[in-house]
C-alpha cells in the first residue's frame, strides 16, 4: 500500500482568486481524502446590524461580495420589505431583475475565464473577460458603479434607466448574444475541453440533493432547483425555467453556466420589452418588527438572509448563508479519487466565492 502524505492546497494558489485551504491526503498522485479550512478573511459584517440603521445596512450587505453585490443588496432589501409589508413598484422590480441578470452575466463570464485559465486555455480566458467588460460597462452606465452598484434600497431602487438607454441595451443584446454563443461553442464542443472535463468528479443526483448542493453545482447533477422560479422581483411576470444537466461532472457544471448566459440575455431582453411605467421607489415609514428568511438566486446558487427586527432602527440579528458554504460539502465529496493535477479544475468547478462565505 502506498504511503499516505498530506499536501496543502491554498490558501494562496495561482488558480484561487480567494483564499481557501485544503489539506489533501494523497497516495502517490491520487487524492484519497480532503479536509477544508476556511475563515481567512472573516470580517464580522453581520455584527454591523447593531451599529448601522436598517436603511444603511444595505450598503454593508452589497459589500459582502464584489461579484454578486447587487444580489446581496436585493436579498436584504426584500427581507426588510417583507417584514414591513412594503409593496415595491413594478418598475423597480423590473429594474432589479435587469441588474440581477447583468450581475449573473458578468459573474459567469468571470468564472468561465478563470476556468479556462485553470485548464491552461489562455486565449479563451482573455476572450471571456473581454465579453465581461461590456457587461461591466452597462452596469457603470446605468448604476454609476462597475463593481458596487449602490442602486438597490429598501422600498425600491435609487436610479432609473431611461427609455433611450433601454433601447440601446436591447439593440446590443443580439450582438452580445452572438459573441457569447461563439464563446460557449468552444467550452461545449472543443475536444481538449471535453477531454479535460468529461467524467471528472461525477456527483450523482441523489448525492447532490442529500449534501445540499446549490446553484449550477446542483443543477449540473439534475437537481432542478432555482429560486427564480418562485417569482421574486419580476421573474414571475417574465417566466423562467432552470438550466439543468444530468451528467454531474465538471463538464456539466461548465455547461450549465454557459447556457445560463443565454437564459440571462433572454430575461433581460423580455424585461426591457415589458418594462412598466411608474415610480421606482416608495417612502419607507416605521421600523422593522419581525423576522424573515429572504432568498435570492445568486450566480453560485441560493443565498439566504435571515433578518430579525425588534421595532427599533437597528436590527436585532442578521445571518447570511451563502451558496459556496452549501457547496463545500459537495466539494469534499468531489475530490477523493481524482489526480492531484485535476484538483484546481475541480475546486474551480463549484465557483467558490470565499468573501461571501466568510463575510
Amino acid at each position: 500500500m502506498p504511503e499516505r502524505i498530506v499536501v496543502p492546497f491554498g490558501p494562496q494558489h495561482p488558480v484561487l482568486p480567494e483564499p481557501i485551504h485544503l489539506d489533501l491526503v494523497l497516495e502517490d498522485e491520487l487524492v484519497v481524502d480532503v479536509v477544508p479550512s476556511i475563515g481567512y478573511i472573516h470580517r464580522g459584517l453581520e455584527q454591523l446590524v447593531l451599529k448601522r440603521e436598517f436603511t444603511e445596512y444595505v450598503y454593508v450587505a452589497e459589500r459582502i461580495c464584489g461579484i454578486c453585490s447587487f444580489m446581496h443588496a436585493l436579498c436584504y432589501s426584500q427581507g426588510i420589505e417583507h417584514i414591513m409589508n412594503i409593496e415595491v413598484p413594478d418598475r423597480a422590480k423590473y429594474l432589479r431583475t435587469i441588474w440581477s441578470e447583468c450581475s449573473r452575466l458578468h459573474s459567469h463570464l468571470l468564472w468561465l475565464g478563470l476556468f479556462a485559465d485553470g485548464m491552461g486555455f489562455e486565449n479563451l480566458f482573455m476572450r471571456s473577460w473581454q465579453l465581461r467588460e461590456s457587461v461591466l460597462d452597462v452596469l457603470e452606465d446605468t448604476t454609476g458603479g462597475r463593481v458596487i452598484q449602490g442602486t438597490c434600497k429598501v422600498g425600491g431602487v435609487r436610479r432609473d434607466i431611461g427609455q433611450e438607454k433601454l433601447d440601446e441595451m436591447h439593440r446590443t443584446l443580439d450582438t452580445f448574444e452572438e459573441n457569447c454563443r461563439d464563446l460557449g461553442d468552444v467550452f461545449l464542443n472543443d475536444g481538449s475541453v471535453k477531454y479535460r472535463l468529461q467524467g471528472l468528479s461525477v456527483i450523482p443526483r441523489d448525492d447532490a440533493y442529500a449534501l445540499g448542493a446549490a446553484g449550477p453545482t446542483a443543477r449540473a447533477s439534475g437537481v432542478a432547483m432555482d429560486h427564480r422560479e418562485t417569482g421574486y422581483a419580476a421573474y414571475g411576470d417574465l417566466g423562467f425555467k432552470p438550466v439543468v444537466e444530468t451528467a454531474g461532472d465538471c463538464y456539466a457544471r461548465c455547461a450549465v453556466r454557459v447556457r445560463e448566459l443565454y437564459s440571462s440575455i433572454d430575461i433581460i431582453r423580455r424585461a426591457i420589452e415589458g418594462m412598466p411605467e411608474g415610480p421606482i421607489d416608495v417612502k419607507v415609514k416605521g421600523t422593522p418588527d419581525g423576522e424573515y428568511f429572504s432568498r435570492v438566486e445568486q450566480p453560485r446558487g441560493e443565498v439566504v438572509h435571515y433578518l430579525r427586527g425588534n421595532g427599533t432602527k437597528h436590527l436585532a440579528r442578521a445571518r447570511i448563508r451563502t451558496p459556496t458554504l452549501a457547496n463545500i460539502p459537495i466539494l469534499v465529496k468531489m475530490l477523493p479519487g481524482i489526480q492531484l493535477a485535476d484538483v484546481p479544475v475541480v475546486v474551480l468547478s463549484i465557483d467558490p466565492c470565499i468573501s461571501c462565505t466568510e463575510r
